[in-house]
């Protein structure tokens, strides 16, 4: 069984927490944190609400170029990113699939054979990414960047029964903690 890194989007690798997909930019050290893992063995799987597809706001056609070019970008400095999972949902339509639900982790694990028990999510929003990696049965980190001050301060009370595994102060030195905790 493979192991994984299961990477929120926005906010964590790049671009604002709540930005459209097509402003998206990778943060100066992410596309090495994917390189790392990736030398490391790990499956670096994205996973994003993106509810603006459900609300009509952003096309699929304009979605899958983004990630295309996102994915071109990775390789071309010697990293890899093997899936992009997406939620195109809105919270009404109650899917399995909307962070902090785990419908996207186990499509990955169907897909890919993920040992959850040495995988990891990487993400700013602790309502979204920390619940959603405990409930899931993977180790949270959470990324001071993006959302992440807000979301360790202000905005605690909205995952205040769940505690990150580990608080880094972005996706670089999370992926340095993972490899260094082994």
């Amino acid at each position: 069984m493979g192991k994984a890194i299961f990477w929120d989007l926005q906010g964590t690798l790049g671009g604002q927490a709540i930005a459209d997909i097509k402003e998206f930019e990778f943060y100066s050290f992410s596309i090495e944190a994917l390189k790392i893992a990736t030398n490391a063995g790990y499956l670096n799987i994205v996973i994003t609400n993106q509810s603006r597809i459900g609300k009509g706001v952003l096309s699929m056609a304009d979605y899958e170029a983004k990630v295309s070019i996102l994915i071109e970008q990775v390789k071309q400095n010697g990293g890899r990113i093997d899936k992009f999972l997406y939620c195109p949902h809105t919270r009404s339509d109650n899917c399995d699939c909307k962070k902090p639900k785990t419908g996207l982790i186990k499509m990955a694990v169907d897909e890919y054979k993920i040992d959850l028990k040495k995988s990891f999510v990487i993400g700013d929003m602790g309502k979204n990414e920390i619940v959603m990696a405990k409930n899931a049965g993977v180790k949270g980190i959470l990324v001071l960047t993006g959302g992440g001050l807000g979301s360790l301060n202000e905005f605690r009370d909205t995952w205040k029964e769940y505690e990150a595994d580990y608080i880094a102060e972005n996706a670089l030195r999370a992926v340095e903690w993972i490899i260094s905790s082994k």
